[in-house]
């Protein structure tokens, strides 16, 4: 199994943020964990990529056992994420905050070393860029994008890691329909590339990008399917979706 997330439990004092959850994910599919505000999504995402660690359970990569890992050590192994809060070089260009990120996954010592002798992460860089659709603004000071083309940076950033699972927090919270729309498509775009697992509230996007649909409540699984299957699912409607369904 590629992925798989075995009764993780994580509680802050009487709290139970995440309560035996578990579910697994083949390699190259896309999966999205919804549920109301409070539900544990965030949580869930903060013990898989060692945030926290778990009271209980674990959480198996590639067949290794990576639980409680810190988030260094889990980018070395092919697991990277994104955050709710946009996380850039604001002074930076928009090339140069790629560019850092891909020689970043070399190690500190190519940290430091002469523009002149990085033409990979260069190269690597000018194709990340490419994908995104920033390539014309790769001279822009990165504070000075839209906050729709700041979070696809971070997305970039978080690729230039070259990871085999990407995990997005809420890469469409603040974007307009039409920044919502462009995201969708790059998902779709990075499928076959990566296997992802997003934490969307956008309903549409969800049902737009799924393969399956991991559905949390008050730190339980509620209901884990196909997109058809959720959607049809009368507890996932009466806990989350109400007459939007």
């Amino acid at each position: 199994m590629f992925f798989e997330v075995k009764e993780l439990c994580r509680s802050f004092g009487a709290l139970q943020a995440v309560h035996n959850v578990s579910f697994t994910l083949d390699e190259g599919t896309t999966l999205s964990i919804i549920g109301p505000n409070g539900a544990g999504k965030t949580t869930l995402f903060n013990v898989i990529t060692g945030v926290f660690p778990p009271d209980s359970g674990e959480v198996m990569f590639n067949g290794t056992r990576v639980t409680g890992m810190p988030p260094d050590r889990l980018c070395h192994r092919g697991i990277a994420r994104s955050f709710q809060i946009t996380n850039i070089f604001q002074g930076l260009s928009v090339f140069e905050n790629i560019r850092l990120a891909c020689q970043g996954r070399k190690g500190t010592k190519r940290m430091f070393s002469h523009v002149s002798k990085l033409k990979e992460p260069m190269e690597e860089a000018e194709k990340i860029l490419d994908l995104l659709g920033l390539l014309d603004l790769r001279e822009r000071r990165a504070g000075t994008l839209s906050h729709g083309d700041q979070r696809y940076l971070e997305i970039g950033m978080t690729l230039a890691a070259k990871p085999s699972l990407v995990l997005f927090d809420e890469p469409t919270a603040g974007m307009t329909p039409m920044e919502t729309k462009a995201t969708i498509e790059l998902i779709h775009k990075l499928k076959g590339m990566v296997t992802i697992i997003i934490i969307e509230h956008d309903i549409n996007m969800v049902f737009a990008v799924s393969d399956r649909i991991v559905v949390m409540d008050q730190g339980n699984l509620l209901a884990d399917g196909l997109p058809e299957e959720v959607k049809a699912n009368e507890a996932v409607k009466s806990a989350y979706f109400g007459e939007e369904m």
